[in-house]
């Protein structure tokens, strides 16, 4: 059987979910955790390969020994947690441990994704929303917000989004199906709520800079159909930061 981790993150101090060279990573500090908990080397597999400094309410990842199919313990799944948490720094949290099937995968069993973006629109900077949201100091009226939402609601649907992903990202089949794209204002937060049954590179990050340069005037609201069927990433908006955007909700 495969351990099933259900995780949170802040990822500021991180390049990311993957193991890389250069840097620190979400995925290498869950290895060292399991290899200290299980006394073995462990393969961590995980539900997406965030970006360096993007964040997750909620993030699935397997733990399973080096080159098996499953992990063997007799630690129950509650002291699980609780050792995991011990041996993890501050900014990375197991919030739930389960067993499953060894052929269940993480990133290819998942049937949709949620991710949102998060802009503090406000005069004056937080020190408490600093690495934690996009801020946005120009205030955004209602309109402006309703033309955000009328664009977002455009997204909706079965497309090609290479308008929407990185340049020269090498990814061919380019068509996601979007089943939720919502604009909510809480206080001097804007979320920006989207999901998906999977993401190109950047491709929320874009999506958020383009209904961002749509209350901006820049771009119409209408205008969103006509860019998806370009697919030109020179038709659709900028590339906001990765401090604003989380992967909210994974759904199997």
């Amino acid at each position: 059987m495969k351990l099933v981790l259900r995780i949170a993150y802040l990822g500021t101090n991180y390049c990311g979910w993957q193991v890389q060279p250069n840097g620190v990573s979400i995925q290498q500090k869950l290895g060292e955790a399991a290899a200290r908990l299980f006394c073995r080397e462990c393969d961590i597999v995980g539900c997406s390969r965030t970006d360096s400094g993007t964040h997750a309410h909620d993030f699935c990842l397997s733990i399973s020994e080096k080159g098996k199919p499953g992990l063997e313990t007799n630690i129950d799944t509650d002291s699980i947690v609780r050792a995991l948490n011990t041996y993890l720094p501050e900014d990375i949290a197991v919030k739930s441990a389960e067993w499953r099937e060894d052929n269940f995968h993480p990133r290819y069993d998942v049937k949709c994704k949620e991710y949102i973006y998060r802009f503090y629109n406000a005069r004056v900077r937080s020190p408490f929303e600093a690495q934690r949201s996009f801020f946005y100091p120009y205030p955004l009226s209602g309109e402006q917000l309703e033309n955000m939402s009328r664009a977002a609601a455009h997204f909706v649907g079965r497309h090609d989004f290479a308008a929407f992903m990185a340049s020269g990202s090498d990814i061919t089949d380019t068509e996601r199906s979007v089943i939720k794209s919502d604009i909510f204002k809480i206080g001097d937060i804007i979320l920006y709520s989207v999901a998906a049954d999977g993401f190109l590179y950047n491709m929320v990050r874009i999506m958020a800079g383009t209904l961002l340069e749509v209350a901006e005037g820049k771009i119409k609201p209408d205008e969103i159909p006509e860019i998806i069927a370009s697919r030109d990433r020179r038709r659709a908006g900028r590339t906001l930061p990765a401090c604003g955007l989380y992967l909210n909700r994974v759904v199997y």
